[in-house]
């Protein structure tokens, strides 16, 4: 179930056999969020999406965690895509392009984006550890997997240095929330206008 207003926002509730997802979003807010999915760290990374990319997010989510964590973050990562999505509507006056270099202490992550509608991941972020705590560090690149496919984003995501792998995934997530803030922005000089050659993305 899907609902869009003019104001670029949308709520999406996604119901499996695996997992209930309800996310809310605001292209237009100042970062705020209150994300809960059970999954500690996920949450984390979660609010520093948002907070970086300056959409407020809210995201609810119930999975089947005694199995793993993997359905739960691919679900979310699928729920947050359909609803930017749906608050992009026709993209008109967008930006669409945006990159980042993010450092976070020996961490250096790159990351670069285009609300293109085609969606595809370019992910080259090896982790010198499997865990962060107890969360597959696999799962980040399924998060994002998940997120380009259903907001049909080309999504490049670099890892130029780390070694502490915490600091790795935190530097992603920030670094695409920094590209996508730049993405989905209001282009001042494209008011009312595609930001595409082709008449529709």
């Amino acid at each position: 179930m899907m609902e869009r207003d003019a104001m670029r926002r949308a709520k999406i509730t996604r119901e499996t056999a695996e997992t209930q997802i309800e996310v809310e979003l605001d292209l237009d807010g100042s970062g705020r969020y209150d994300n809960r999915t059970g999954v500690g760290f996920f949450d984390h990374m979660l609010d520093q999406l948002a907070r970086h990319s300056l959409i407020d997010l809210t995201v609810r989510a119930r999975g089947d965690l005694h199995i793993d964590d993997h359905h739960t973050v691919e679900d979310t990562g699928i729920a947050i895509g359909q609803a930017l999505t749906q608050a992009l509507g026709d993209k008109r006056g967008i930006r669409r392009y945006g990159a980042f270099h993010l450092a976070m202490d020996d961490a250096l992550v790159r990351a670069a984006l285009d609300l293109s509608a085609r969606p595809y991941l370019v992910w080259n972020v090896d982790f010198p550890a499997q865990k962060i705590g107890s969360f597959d560090t696999e799962l980040v690149r399924e998060f994002f997997q998940a997120l380009a496919t259903h907001g049909g984003i080309t999504l490049h995501v670099d890892r130029l240095h780390g070694l502490n792998a915490h600091h790795i995934a935190e530097a992603a997530f920030k670094a695409v929330a920094r590209a996508l803030r730049e993405a989905v922005e209001p282009d001042p000089r494209m008011a009312g206008v595609l930001p595409s050659t082709k008449g529709a993305l």
